[in-house]
């Protein structure tokens, strides 16, 4: 709008800068930065109660009269930095000085109220050191009971009939950190890193072991055999979508993920036998009941199945924006619109460093890219290499839309989806552009809320509203400039009282 009014600009600019100069005194000295962290129910963890040790279950009995809302209080505190540095990714396991947040009817002892510590940056520890076993493990709605932690390279609990053959996923000897280096996510860390937010990854499970995810990994599910956990991963394209989302820097030479502080939710939704779309939909409403608010969607998944379409509606009428490829072959899909409740579903496509295409998606279905050619990720072991596949360009958009909620909770998952698309980076000399949607997708941009107006054609009526704005800004500036005038008078005068 003043683009067209340069000199405007600058007047505006100095004069406003000027009432800014007036004001920081008596502003740091009468109202300091206000904190907007919540006021909330919290329960401090106590290493012991009535001689026994802390468990989520026997807390929620003293102060909700139920011990079944124990997976209220998972779900309200899974994936937060704790003050130890460390996070509740097990509901089986507490530590003592850990901070619950509760339920608004919580009461009885202990039940307190106000503003939470702010979290510490957090360790790369996958479990606290002398941490207290509950007698009775709660079982969280869409997380199955906590079992023995896997060992490196074993099946674990997580394989089905504790028999699956663990075979590797297409991979590269070779890499390149081109992606890395285009993200630039560095560039929007110092405004967040993607804290709090819960994403969770619906393909083959995560191995939770890898030092690159320690303490980043939710225990999840396996929706396949309907108890076993989702931690685990024989086939490796869920655990390189999760390093791209949250890897962080443990190994030297590892890629780290976009979004390092934000805690990754596994739902295994196939092993190394062929996917289901049955089980496909289980675990997008697990991942939706277990509290994600992203969901990225893997490969396996097929959009066009009618169980999915249900489940996907269900996930859009939580304010959850669930992250997907564009399709690749003509069918019946679910509409990349909201939800009733603000959701939304993102379709995304998969390009290398020259732009090329990591698959053949339909025209006009794509709405933004990320990198999916030849990019750097973990795979099953912890080793890097370069794989290339859609759902990697899906992991990049999900950690993305972490960092963004947790920049700005109050958006709503569409707004989310309007910020990523408002800021990507044309491409093919069109915008929107009929095979590369919005663009490539820009994190410092998306963080920063440097939205461009990409609203319709002009119907005549800006002019107006520019006008009315520019007499706006005139007579702020007039008040500013009057008040600096009679701000340096009073001065003087005081000085030389």
């Amino acid at each position: 709008m003043l683009a067209k009014h340069p000199i405007l600009a600058r007047l505006l600019v100095v004069v406003m800068t000027g009432c800014v100069l007036l004001a920081v005194p008596r502003l740091s000295a009468a109202n300091p930065t206000p904190d907007n962290r919540p006021y909330v129910k919290y329960y401090v963890v106590a290493a012991q109660f009535q001689g026994q040790p802390e468990n989520l279950t026997d807390i929620a009995w003293r102060l909700l009269g139920s011990g079944e809302r124990s997976d209220e209080i998972y779900h309200l505190n899974t994936g937060r930095v704790q003050p130890d540095g460390l996070r509740l990714t097990d509901p089986g396991v507490l530590t003592a000085g850990w901070y619950l947040v509760l339920p608004w009817d919580a009461a009885g002892e202990g039940v307190k109220y106000g503003q939470l510590p702010p979290a510490p940056a957090p360790t790369r520890t996958a479990r606290p050191g002398g941490t207290t076993k509950p007698g009775g493990t709660p079982k969280p709605s869409g997380s199955p009971s906590p079992a023995a932690s896997p060992t490196r390279g074993s099946p674990g609990p997580g394989a089905t009939g504790g028999t699956q053959k663990c075979t590797a996923a297409a991979g590269s000897s070779s890499r390149s950190d081109w992606a890395q280096l285009r993200m630039a996510a560095d560039s929007a860390w110092t405004l967040t890193r993607g804290n709090g937010v819960k994403i969770a990854v619906v393909d083959t499970g995560v191995d939770a072991s890898l030092q690159q995810l320690s303490g980043r990994v939710a225990v999840g599910a396996d929706v396949t055999v309907g108890n076993g956990r989702g931690d685990t991963d024989c086939v490796g394209s869920g655990t390189a979508m999760a390093g791209i989302i949250a890897a962080d820097s443990s190994v030297d030479g590892s890629p780290v993920g976009i979004a390092p502080d934000a805690t990754i939710l596994p739902v295994r939704m196939v092993g190394s036998g062929a996917a289901r779309a049955a089980d496909a939909a289980t675990a997008i409403e697990v991942a939706v009941s277990a509290g994600a608010s992203v969901v990225a969607l893997g490969s396996h998944v097929d959009l066009a199945a009618p169980a999915v379409a249900a489940s996907l509606t269900t996930a859009l009428n939580h304010d959850v924006l669930v992250v997907a490829g564009a399709p690749t072959k003509p069918a019946p899909l679910p509409s990349p619109g909201t939800g009733a409740a603000g959701g939304a579903l993102l379709l995304t496509g998969g390009v290398g460093p020259a732009d090329q295409f990591a698959d053949e998606y339909l025209e006009g279905t794509v709405e933004v890219v990320a990198p999916g050619v030849d990019v750097a990720s973990l795979g099953t072991g912890g080793r890097v290499t370069g794989r290339t596949g859609t759902g990697l360009a899906v992991a990049f958009v999900a950690g993305q839309a972490a960092l963004i909620r947790a920049a700005e909770p109050d958006l709503t998952a569409a707004q989310v989806k309007e910020r990523i698309l408002g800021t990507a980076d044309p491409l093919g000399g069109q915008d929107p552009h009929p095979a590369f949607g919005a663009g490539m997708i820009n994190l410092a941009t998306s963080v920063a809320g440097a939205l461009d107006n990409k609203g319709p054609v002009s119907t005549g009526q800006e002019g107006r509203g520019s006008g009315a704005a520019i007499i706006v800004l005139l007579g702020l500036a007039l008040v500013c400039g009057v008040g600096v005038v009679f701000g340096l008078r009073m001065r003087r005068r005081r000085f030389a009282g």
